[in-house]
């Protein structure tokens, strides 16, 4: 039943995927209901419900003129992998980093990649703040990826310090897009970044407001930033 939810929403949405890619997904999908049981992955399990907010919505953010071949991604705050794990199954020749502050969320994902033999995926274990500041990480994406985690302000200082100046931070936002972006002007710019894309989505049966904002690193981010764990939030820039 979900890969027949999955197939029709990605028609509206105008997606293609073959069927080793719906399989993924229904593979996916099956993980996440059974994991979702033994902890708190989603609040949404309904089929339908998931093939177009979690499959499609991560698809949203996929545009061709931001992920070259091979390019280095990271899903900051990846939860139950969304966006990173979609658009790796959609496009498999993607290097993903999966960073998440929860050891047992890793764990799940780490079966997903299993279970789905993902090539070049890596889990990594860290708050965004403290993953940022890794020299491993810092300064080495392409693109930095980011769903319903914060604020643009605050979500601006956590992904902004991965990306490699001339990549991209791509953040999946909800109803109040407009209001954030405003409010995030002067963070962004402080953190070497440019706002030049915002692209409005209308997912396959739903009428909420939602967009997806495309943020260039356009220099190096500020050394003092991220700061310490927890400040984003509470002192926002």
């Amino acid at each position: 039943m979900f890969t027949l939810y999955l197939r029709q929403a990605a028609i509206d949405y105008g997606i293609k995927l073959n069927e080793e890619q719906l399989s993924a997904f229904s593979r996916y999908y099956q993980l996440l209901v059974e994991w979702n049981e033994k902890m708190n992955l989603t609040a949404i399990t309904e089929p339908q419900e998931v093939a177009v907010k979690h499959m499609i919505d991560s698809l949203s953010c996929y545009d061709a003129a931001f992920f070259a071949h091979n390019a280095k991604v990271v899903d900051v705050g990846t939860g139950a992998g969304f966006p990173g794990i979609p658009l790796k199954i959609y496009r498999p020749d993607l290097q993903l980093t999966l960073v998440d502050s929860l050891n047992k969320r890793l764990t799940f994902l780490q079966c997903v990649i299993t279970e789905l033999g993902l090539t070049d995926v890596v889990a990594v274990h860290a708050r965004a703040e403290e993953g940022a500041r890794k020299k491993e990480l810092r300064d080495k994406f392409d693109v930095a990826l980011s769903r319903a985690v914060a604020r643009l302000n605050v979500l601006s200082e956590l992904c902004l310090p991965f990306v490699a100046p001339g990549g991209c931070f791509i953040a999946l936002k909800g109803a109040q897009y407009e209001e954030e972006a405003n409010e995030a002007r002067q963070a962004i710019s402080l953190l070497g970044g440019k706002l030049i894309k915002t692209q409005p989505v209308k997912l396959p049966g739903l009428d909420d407001k939602r967009a997806v904002l495309y943020i260039r690193k356009e220099r190096p981010t500020p050394g003092t930033y991220p700061r310490k764990p927890g400040t984003p939030e509470k002192k926002p820039l």
